[in-house]
Formats: structure tokens, sequence, C-alpha cells
């Protein structure tokens, strides 16, 4: 394991923004995150554990040594008539896995194809799309605590799952995920009713699809809606979709006809953020080196300010004008770190 110090992380998020880190490791093992660990607390530092970048965004520099979890491996703990017990390293990358489980015959994840990042971040933000999350298939995920060094095996319930959240964003901050066991279903029928994906899937004429029927149409369609980072760089999603109660999304249903709405919960329901975004009138505006992608209203995009303060101003000023005219607030999905610099300071708090 080698230590860099003052490392640019700009390579090393999906958003390409210029941001230096005192210190950064790339780590394969247990070993090499304990030795890393040693090492920083000897110089003082925190660490900031990272994935692939794509779900974060640096608004400066960052004053820590950044390890990145680059583990690999996949291990079947134990299996019975009905499922499948995996333990898949944090390192290994988010789609290469469901990929390989689909093709495996593991039933569940092909919904979550195509979502960029890590295994080991998945869990942080209990990723979901097309109808499945995450949080529906672990089993168990696999720490360890940067404090104390404490190695610890957390339950799902243990993960406190909700819509993109988990305790990993709330109480328990000071882990990283050095492994997450999934726990996959044999020969269970393929999820295909979420409206888009069914549509997809009858214009293909797939009446009764099976697993990889919904892996190719998921990919078909994220690859046709999403901007690919390495030419547009950006970090997919930037805002949740709000949930509200029933109460205003019948009030707002009223004044702007066509609103989508999807449900949430008893008396509680879910309005796609980038609806709003759009009827806000910011879909392809580009200010300051940034803008609104304008294939996707939920997409934020670095087009050469290589600032994550500049971004964090547009992020700002669509949730401003979105509560100003909606009385929604959004919130942002990923996570901000490093110091704000400039006329963005305190934007990411």
């Amino acid at each position: 394991m080698q230590i860099n110090p003052d490392f640019s992380l700009a390579a090393h998020n999906t958003l390409a923004l210029a941001a230096q880190a005192r210190a950064f490791a790339r780590v394969e093992s247990l070993d090499e995150l304990r030795q890393a660990r040693v090492w920083a607390r000897a110089e003082g530092l925190g660490i900031l554990p990272l994935g692939e970048g794509s779900n974060v965004v640096f608004a400066g520099d960052v004053d820590a040594l950044v390890m990145q979890l680059a583990s690999r491996g996949r291990q079947l703990l134990d299996s019975d008539d009905t499922t499948h017990c995996l333990r898949v390293a944090a390192g290994e990358n988010w789609h290469a896995f469901v990929t390989w489980a689909v093709g495996q015959g593991y039933s569940g994840l092909a919904n979550l194809a195509l979502i960029p990042g890590t295994v080991g971040a998945a869990p942080i933000q209990n990723i979901g799309a097309y109808g499945v999350e995450l949080e529906q298939f672990v089993e168990a995920v696999q720490v360890v605590h940067l404090d104390s060094g404490v190695e610890q095996t957390l339950s799902a319930a243990d993960c406190g799952f909700a819509y993109r959240d988990s305790i990993f964003k709330r109480e328990l901050t000071d882990v990283v995920v050095t492994a997450v066991d999934f726990r996959l279903p044999l020969k269970a029928p393929a999820q295909a009713r979420y409206p888009s994906l069914a549509v997809y899937l009858e214009a293909q004429g797939i009446t009764e699809p099976g697993g990889m029927d919904v892996y190719n149409a998921v990919v078909a369609i994220r690859g046709a809606r999403l901007p690919d980072p390495a030419t547009d760089p950006n970090a997919g999603s930037f805002f949740k979709n709000p949930v509200v109660a029933e109460s205003v999304a019948k009030a707002l249903a009223g004044q702007y006809s066509g609103m989508p709405t999807y449900p949430a919960g008893e008396g509680r329901i879910k309005i796609p953020a980038a609806w709003l975004i759009e009827q806000a009138g910011w879909k392809g505006e580009q200010r300051n080196g940034v803008g609104v992608h304008p294939g996707h209203a939920l997409v934020l995009v670095n087009y050469g300010a290589n600032s994550g303060a500049r971004l964090l101003e547009l992020a700002r000023a669509i949730q401003l004008s979105v509560q100003e005219r909606f009385g929604v607030a959004l919130e942002m999905e990923p996570r901000v770190y490093g110091e704000v610099q400039g006329a963005a300071q305190g934007a990411g708090q």
C-alpha cells in the first residue's frame, strides 16, 4: 500500500471536480485498511472512505486521508432450496456484480443494473431503481469503525434503511463498509411492473419477462436517459424524489394538471424531482461552467467549471426555485465533502 500526499481527486469523482486530498491511499485488503488507519491516526488525519466517486461532491480540498476501497471478491456463504447468500467485497463495481449475478441465475438485482459506484457504497445510499431497493436483498453489512478499528457485522435491521438513506448517513458515519452479504432468491418472478419498465418490455413483445429480460431493459432505458460521466461529468440523480403528504400532493395536482405521482406508503406520495425541476424552468440551463442536463433535469453536469462550489450554488438555486414555486423541498443525493471556497461558502451544509 502506498500513501500519496497532496493528491488530486479530479480523476476520482465522476463530476471531475478539482480538489486536493492531504493524502490518498488505495487499499485492497483488510490488512491494508488497518495500515492506512494507523498511518492516518499517527498523522492526526481523519479518513474519508471513497469508492468510485459517483455520489460525492468535492466542494473544495479535503483535509484527510482519502482511502479508496479497491478490494475484490465474491464468496458463497450458504444456500438452500430458495436462496443463496453471497458476500461481496466493497471494492467490487456494482454494475459488474449485478451483471454477473443475473448471468448466474440469481434473482432480484436486475432492476438495479447500471447504477454507478461500488458494492460498498450501495448500502450507504440504499440504492434503488425501477421499483426495487437494495435493502430487500441485504443480509448483513461488514464494517470497520475508523476510530477504534473494531470490525462489526450489522444486520439489515441494524442498517436503518429508508428511501435513499441508511444509518451510515446519520448515526454511523465513522465506519467504512468492507463487504456486503446479499440474500438472493432463486427462481423468483422478475419485478417488471414499474411503469417505464413495463412499457419498454411490452414494446419489445416480452409478455413474461425473466431476469435477463429485465436486466437488458434497464440497461437500455438507463443508457438512453442518463448521460455518460465520461463525456458529461455528473453524479447521476442529484436530488431525491420528494415524498409529501397525500393532501399536499392533491393540492398540487389541482394546480398543475399532469403532475406525475407515485404512492409512497400510507398517506404519502412521491413526486418526481425531475418534473418539478423542469417545470421550474431549469432543464438545459447553464451558468458559471455548470448546468442542468438538457435530456434529464435531475442530472447536474460539470461543463468545465471544475468547481464544487459553483455546482452547489446551482443546486441551491434550484432548491430555492422549486421551494418557492411548489412549496416542496428538494434534498440532494450526493454527499458533500471538502472546504467550500469563494461565494458558495457553506453551500454544502
